[in-house]
């Protein structure tokens, strides 16, 4: 497969998987956006191949888990090596890695987080679903913060890229509490749920909504506590680089406020952002990425 072939075939995956990213990814220099849909469409590939989804929609239980997880960590495995697999959304794995130098242990350490689902494994604390958090998005955002050309030993810058990702997973999880709970699923800490008289099983039962929505509104005080964290990283990227993360930041932020917003209706129909929306984030963000190197600038020590 030539990179031209995939790189268009990651184009086209990003399209229909998010219109978020999508729309970010525009913003950045021709040779980040490509490699950030290569990398994007390696990503969206394991997601999908786990849950048994089509770009991210209609998830579904898979019968064979663990052998799902095997195949996923053998043509990684190939792709990191160099080898060509012949399928293209490992191709873009091999292909990005090959150009930026990514550390093989941060692919590795995503693939670690779907392992997790594999075995079933829920979170009993704040600090399990952080750790999910960061294998299924966090290393997302680190390599993500390669790829826009962060030197790999830069801890600070990748650790604000490690935020982001956390914010956008915490988001998400926020989203689709009902739908993660269709398949029998929970991300919220079990203790949060103890607290509020609530087991897994019944987290969407009506009597609980209200509960809920107080439980997911910590969820987003979570997020937004890491996207500003991440902000703070963006004085070490290009204007365009820093303009799509903070751009993302804005979008992705707002679909966690949405949600809080909503309080116990906020299941009754996907939360979103509109076209409108994406653009005025778009806007805002070129100017926050202008005035980043202030606008963003670490807090001076407390004496």
């Amino acid at each position: 497969m030539t990179r031209d072939a995939v790189v268009e075939a990651a184009r086209l995956s990003i399209a229909r998987g998010s219109k978020s990213f999508a729309a970010a990814s525009t913003l950045f220099a021709k040779p980040v956006r490509e490699r950030a849909w290569l990398l994007y469409s390696w990503c969206r590939a394991c997601d999908d191949l786990a849950d048994g989804q089509d770009h991210g929609h209609g998830m579904t239980v898979v019968a064979d888990p663990e052998a799902r997880l095997e195949r996923l960590r053998t043509l990684t495995d190939r792709a990191l090596a160099g080898e060509a697999t012949g399928e293209a959304p490992f191709e873009a794995l091999r292909i990005v890695a090959g150009e930026t130098g990514l550390p093989h242990g941060f692919a590795r350490d995503h693939i670690a987080g779907f392992a997790l689902d594999a075995a079933g494994w829920r979170p009993g604390s704040e600090a399990d679903l952080i750790r999910y958090c960061y294998h299924v998005a966090g290393v997302v955002g680190c390599m993500m913060a390669v790829v826009m050309g962060v030197d790999p030993a830069d801890e600070d810058t990748l650790d604000r890229a490690c935020h982001l990702g956390l914010a956008f997973q915490l988001a998400n999880i926020a989203r689709d509490v009902a739908e993660d709970a269709g398949v029998g699923r929970c991300y919220l800490p079990t203790d949060w749920l103890a607290e509020a008289g609530i087991t897994p099983p019944d987290v969407m039962a009506p009597a609980h909504r209200r509960a809920l929505a107080t439980i997911v509104a910590r969820l987003t005080t979570l997020a937004a506590g890491f996207e500003a964290s991440a902000r703070r990283g963006t004085a070490a990227l290009d204007f365009r680089s820093a303009w799509a993360v903070l751009a993302a930041a804005k979008i992705y932020g707002d679909i966690g406020r949405k949600v809080a917003a909503r309080g116990g209706g906020a299941w009754d129909a996907r939360v979103t952002t509109s076209a409108v929306e994406k653009i005025g984030a778009v806007t805002l963000a070129g100017a926050q990425a202008s005035a980043r190197s202030w606008l963003y600038r670490e807090p001076a020590p407390t004496p």
